[in-house]
């Protein structure tokens, strides 16, 4: 269990489970993810029936091999326990830089940075992809070189959001030029979330709870935003539960 827990934080493209692994066929241009070939238990003949037919299909259409195995060989390789005893084995996804053709005229992305463990990385994309982000941007190194937990984490939404990668004043500087409004979460001289007005166009800065945000990007910032507590508390939220908040706040002020 502990071999198992410290691969959490190793590189890897193995994704487990049907949720992650239907995220990645289907069609999207701005993923060039690909699987090479799925690995299916023995043992799972049966019961997976529906699923096995499936993959098979899709095999012959997208060119990856089906292959059965004992279940031995799966929980082998698997990090988590609830991949049923499928595996995909994936192309690695390399993110593009972030560019200005790449930003919509009126949208909402957010750039996220500071989260300490892949699945909370993954919780916080979940969340912010089904809040409508449009695209998250990631600093260089960023937790998708654990693709496989993030997936599963993330129930397969990491590889259907747009991801790019840019240093946190670059990306700003990107933003502005596209008339977006610029939100950095902190707590000095700050307007509540929920008392304030966001409309869109909006890039929306969160920082880890260790570090937060710099000096600098605070400075860049149109508007610091708060989230107001219901009792007394010193401390600050995650950066994936902050995120999650904020997210669905923006979106239900847009709606």
């Amino acid at each position: 269990m502990i071999h198992k827990e410290s691969e959490k934080f190793s590189p890897s493209t193995i994704f487990e489970g049907m949720t992650s692994i239907s995220a990645l066929l289907q069609e999207n241009e701005a993923n060039p993810r690909r699987i090479e070939r799925v690995w299916i238990a023995e043992e799972k003949r049966r019961s997976k029936a529906r699923e096995i037919a499936f993959l098979q299909a899709k095999a012959r259409e997208k060119g990856f091999s089906v292959e059965f195995v004992p279940m031995q060989e799966i929980e082998s390789m698997a990090i988590g326990k609830s991949h049923g005893g499928i595996l995909a084995f994936c192309t690695d996804r390399p993110l593009p830089s972030l560019t200005s053709s790449a930003i919509a005229e009126k949208g909402f992305y957010l750039y996220l940075e500071g989260v300490e463990d892949p699945y909370n990385f993954g919780y916080a994309i979940r969340s912010l992809y089904l809040a409508g982000v449009d695209g998250v941007i990631l600093p260089e190194r960023n937790w998708m070189s654990a693709a496989g937990v993030v997936a599963r984490a993330s129930a397969g939404t990491s590889e259907r959001m747009p991801l790019f990668t840019a240093e946190p004043e670059e990306a700003v500087r990107l933003f502005r030029e596209r008339g977006y409004r610029i939100l950095c979460a902190g707590i000095r001289d700050s307007v509540s979330l929920f008392d304030g007005s966001f409309t869109y166009p909006i890039l929306l800065v969160i920082g880890g709870e260790k570090r937060g945000i710099s000096r600098t990007l605070l400075e860049l910032a149109d508007d610091v935003v708060r989230i107001d507590y219901g009792r007394e508390f010193r401390g600050s939220l995650s950066a994936a539960s902050a995120a999650a908040v904020m997210a669905f706040e923006i979106m239900r002020q847009n709606r």
